[in-house]
C-alpha cells in the first residue's frame, strides 16, 4: 500500500492529453479503455465489499464515458455476484452505449426511471455507484443529476447519524466536485470508497474516506515518462490497487494513540459514547463493526453467546431480530438479563453493555422486516431455528419454492416467529488499548433517581495489562 506522498495526481489538463495519447499514437480504442476502467471499478468494489454482504447494487451513469464506466462495471458485478440496477436518465445513442445498454439487457439488469428511485436510496441498495460525471465535466449539474446528487448527500448525513445507509462508491472524481479543487462548497457527496482511473485526479487529495483505490493496469511507460508519473505496483493479478493507509484522522488509532485522544472528550450518556466510537469504527473502515457477541442465560443459569448483527440503537437501547424459538429467545424469557460485547480490534476498543431485554413491538418489527430485501424476508420464513433438520435439500426446496410464490408480490408477511429484541441497558464498560498496554476503562452504571434514569461514569485507574491480549 502506497502512501498519498508517493503517488502522482494529474491536473484536469494533464488527464485530457492522457487520454489523446492513449486514443492516439498509442493505439487504444474507447471501448476498451471503458472495458478496462468498469473491469477495475467492480473489483475494487468486490474487494472491499463482499456481495454476501452488500448485495443491491444502484449504478447510477450519466451521459458521458464515465457513464459507460459504470455500465461495464454494473455488467461485470452481475457476473460477480451482486445484484445491480440502473438508472441512466439521460442515454447515449452513440453505438457503444447501446452495445452496452442491451448487453446488460440481456441479463436481465433493471433500467430503473429517475421517478421510480426511493427519495431514501439507503432503503432499497447497500451499494450506491456514482457514475454521473467524469473529469471533463464543467458547470453546474443539471436536471436531473442535480437531484440524484443532492439524494447522495442525503446519504451522508444519515451517515453522521449513524443511520443505516448505503456505501457511496465513486467513479474516478465525485460527482459535484472540481477536478483540482474538489469539494469546493463543502456540501458535495463524500464517498465511501473513491476508485481513480489511470492516475488519481488532485481532488483526490481532498478524499477523505476510508478507501481510495487506483484501477487502470495499462498506462504505458511512455506516459509515465513524459508526465513523470508514480503510481503504485499492482498486487498479483489485481486490477486495482490501494492508495494511502486509512484517513489522516484515524491514523492515531493505528499508533495506539486513539486511547488518549478519545478519553479527553468523555459523553455525560453512555449511548452518546458508544455511538461517537461506533462512529470512529466506521470511518476507520473495520468490517462490519454492528457485529456484537450476546450472552444469554436461562433459568438453569448456565451461558451461552454468539454473534449476532446489530440492526439499530437509540436513546432506549440495541436492537436486534431473531427466531422467537431459537436458544436465545428461549433463555431472555427465562431470564430477560443478557449483555452484549463489541470489540474493534484495530483501533484497540472494546465495549460491554449489560442490560434488561424486551421484545418490541410487532409493529416496530413488521416495519424493519417490509425494508428489508426480499431474498432477505424470505430466510426467516424457511428457517425454522434451533430445530433439527435431515439435510439442507429440505430447506432450498422450501426456498425456491417462496422465491416463486412471492415473485409478483409487493408484500411478503412477517412470519409471526421472527421480530426484534432490544437491550436497556444499566451498565456499560468502555475500553480503550495501549501500545504500552496501559489500559484504561471507563464504565457507567444507571442510577433511579426521582423516578428518573441517571447515569454516573467512573473513570478507573490505569490498568498495566498483565500480557499483549489481556483485556
Amino acid at each position: 500500500m502506497e502512501s498519498r506522498e508517493e503517488i502522482s495526481y494529474v491536473s484536469q489538463q494533464e488527464a485530457i492529453e492522457i487520454d489523446h495519447m492513449l486514443m492516439g499514437p498509442l493505439g487504444f480504442t474507447v471501448d476498451q479503455l471503458m472495458e478496462l476502467a468498469g473491469l477495475s471499478v467492480a473489483s475494487a468494489i468486490g474487494e472491499v465489499y463482499s456481495s454476501s454482504e452488500y448485495t443491491r447494487v444502484l449504478v447510477i451513469s450519466g451521459p458521458g464515458n464515465n457513464g459507460g464506466d459504470g455500465l461495464v462495471a454494473a455488467r461485470h458485478l452481475h457476473h460477480f455476484g451482486y445484484k445491480p440496477s440502473i438508472c441512466y436518465p439521460k442515454r447515449s445513442n452513440k453505438p457503444l452505449f447501446a452495445g452496452l445498454v442491451t448487453q446488460l439487457e440481456s441479463l436481465s439488469v433493471p433500467f430503473l426511471p429517475v421517478e421510480d428511485l426511493s427519495v431514501q436510496l439507503s432503503s432499497n441498495f447497500e451499494i450506491i455507484v456514482d457514475a454521473i460525471f467524469g473529469f471533463s465535466f464543467h458547470g453546474n449539474p443539471r436536471s436531473p443529476f442535480d437531484s440524484l446528487i443532492r439524494r447522495l448527500v442525503s446519504i451522508r448525513n444519515q451517515q453522521h447519524t449513524h443511520e443505516k445507509a448505503a456505501v457511496i462508491i465513486s467513479i474516478d472524481i465525485p460527482s459535484g466536485w472540481h477536478v483540482e479543487a474538489g469539494d469546493v462548497c463543502g456540501e458535495s457527496i463524500e464517498p465511501d470508497m473513491l476508485v481513480s482511473l489511470t492516475a488519481p485526479k488532485l481532488c483526490a487529495k481532498m478524499f477523505r474516506g476510508p478507501h481510495h483505490l487506483l484501477g487502470g493496469r495499462f498506462v504505458p511507460p511512455s506516459i509515465i515518462e513524459k508526465f513523470k508519473l508514480k503510481l503504485p505496483s499492482y498486487p498479483g493479478t489485481s486490477m486495482c490497487v490501494r492508495i494511502g493507509n486509512l484517513p489522516e484522522t484515524n491514523l492515531p488509532a493505528q499508533k495506539g494513540i486513539f486511547a488518549a485522544s478519545v478519553s479527553l472528550e468523555v459523553e455525560e450518556d453512555p449511548i452518546d459514547q458508544f455511538q461517537k466510537w461506533f462512529g470512529d469504527a466506521l470511518g476507520a473502515g473495520i468490517k462490519e463493526p454492528h457485529y456484537m457477541v450476546l450472552s444469554t442465560a436461562g433459568k438453569d443459569a448456565k451461558p451461552s453467546s454468539r454473534m449476532i448483527s446489530l440492526e439499530g440503537i437509540n436513546k432506549y437501547g440495541f436492537v436486534w431480530h431473531t427466531n422467537y424459538g431459537s436458544r436465545k429467545a428461549r433463555e431472555i424469557s427465562e431470564n430477560h438479563h443478557a449483555s452484549l460485547l463489541f470489540y474493534w480490534g484495530p483501533l484497540k476498543c472494546q465495549v460491554r453493555v449489560e442490560g434488561f431485554v424486551e421484545q418490541v413491538s410487532d409493529e416496530e418489527s413488521d416495519q424493519y422486516f417490509s425494508n428489508l430485501p426480499r431474498d432477505t424476508q424470505i430466510r426467516p420464513i424457511v428457517s425454522k431455528q434451533s430445530t433439527r433438520i435431515h439435510g439442507r435439500e429440505g430447506l432450498y426446496q422450501q426456498y425456491k419454492e417462496l422465491e416463486e410464490k412471492y415473485h409478483d408480490r409487493t408484500l411478503i408477511p412477517r412470519p409471526k416467529q421472527w421480530g426484534g429484541y432490544r437491550l436497556i441497558p444499566d451498565f456499560f464498560e468502555f475500553w480503550q488499548g495501549e501500545e504500552s498496554q496501559v489500559h484504561l476503562k471507563l464504565r457507567y452504571y444507571v442510577e433511579e433517581i426521582d423516578g428518573r434514569r441517571v447515569w454516573r461514569i467512573h473513570r478507573l485507574v490505569p490498568k498495566l495489562a498483565e500480557s499483549a491480549s489481556s483485556l
